[in-house]
């Protein structure tokens, strides 16, 4: 880790995670990957975010795209920027020049908007519960995200989609090391359990007494099968809690979008798994996400947010539902003056 750090704005910031969860409930948008792999500027299969260097422009629009619709925070675009996923494509040399330039495109849309800036490290596919090297070298990742963060001035790091609670531990140890504060997500497959042993409000306890300042859920499940698994968590700790459902339609029979099938034209998918490359029928509207974010808060979650599949009018009706106006808000649908079926002056009767 560098001694530089940087310098607060001169323009006035938002406060603190902490400050604003004592306050109310805060809105971070995610889903980077999906959306810029759809929109054409990530390559799905490895799907590391060579965009960043790539196409700088649209990660700052989908930074300020997410903040116009309400985001409280720019999350620094980090997801599979670790060296485990710049070593499976061969390059390596990639590695800090990709995170730094991440962590700067956030920072400016954070300061030009005042709202929070976040750090970003994730699950690192290598993490094996009975291998203690691969613990080691896991960490080692951790640390040096987490240092290129702290130096970026980051507000907190979120440490995410982690199915072993051992992992999600690694992250935490490493973000607290920095000083930071850090919100810590895990991944709960179709069994409810997580993959190294323990119910998700078991390794939340243990999260949350090690240190996290939040805790929760986020991917793999949309906000049919994760709400469920909420109540759990929110009863076992005394930290603020987080979901980040996918905006997908999940269902109790496939409760991970791993597991959706689409019964139409399953022969024309990879494998026949909509998953990763065409989930679009599945995707939730924003009348679902507004109705999951209800429920959510009357669970007691305080840190609201959307993975894999989040778009702007996902994250504006996420929200609205919280009471918030966002610019977005300027563009909310106002059918009453559609031509068909409004009731303002200039409307006429739909055809049959």
């Amino acid at each position: 880790m560098t001694s530089s750090r940087h310098q607060p704005p001169s323009s006035p910031r938002a406060p603190g995670l902490l400050q604003r969860l004592a306050t109310g409930p805060v809105v971070c948008a995610e889903g980077y990957l999906l959306e810029l792999e759809r929109r054409g500027y990530l390559q799905a299969g490895a799907f590391v975010p060579e965009v960043v260097l790539e196409h700088p422009e649209q990660v700052t629009a989908l930074h300020e795209q997410f903040v116009h619709a309400g985001s409280d925070v720019v999350l620094a675009f980090t997801y599979y920027a670790h060296r485990e996923k710049l070593r499976t494509i061969g390059k390596n040399e990639l590695l800090e020049p990709l995170n730094r330039q991440a962590l700067g495109l956030a920072r400016a849309v954070a300061d030009a908007s005042g709202t929070l800036l976040a750090g970003n490290v994730c699950n690192s596919n290598i993490y094996d519960p009975v291998d203690p090297q691969t613990h080691t070298a896991v960490r080692a990742m951790f640390d040096e995200q987490v240092g290129w963060a702290a130096d970026a001035g980051v507000d907190y790091v979120v440490g995410e989609t982690f199915r072993y609670a051992g992992e999600a531990m690694l992250a935490l140890d490493a973000i607290r090391e920095a000083e930071l504060p850090a919100v810590i997500t895990l991944v709960v497959g179709p069994t409810d359990e997580m993959r190294d042993g323990g119910s998700p409000p078991d390794a939340c306890r243990r999260l949350a007494g090690a240190g996290a300042d939040v805790v929760g859920l986020n991917c793999i499940r949309g906000p049919a099968t994760m709400l469920p698994l909420l109540g759990g968590i929110v009863d076992a700790v005394d930290v603020p809690v987080a979901a980040l459902p996918v905006a997908y339609r999940t269902t109790t029979e496939q409760p991970t979008l791993h597991l959706l099938r689409d019964p139409l034209r399953p022969d024309l998918l990879p494998g026949d798994m909509p998953f990763p490359t065409a989930l679009d029928p599945f995707t939730s509207n924003r009348y679902e996400i507004a109705e999951f974010t209800t429920a959510a808060a009357a669970a007691g979650v305080r840190y609201f947010g959307l993975c894999c599949g989040a778009a702007p009018h996902h994250v504006r009706a996420m929200a609205e539902t919280l009471g918030r106006t966002p610019p977005a808000s300027r563009y909310t649908a106002d059918m009453s003056q559609h031509v068909f079926f409004g009731t303002g002056s200039g409307t006429v009767p739909p055809r049959p």
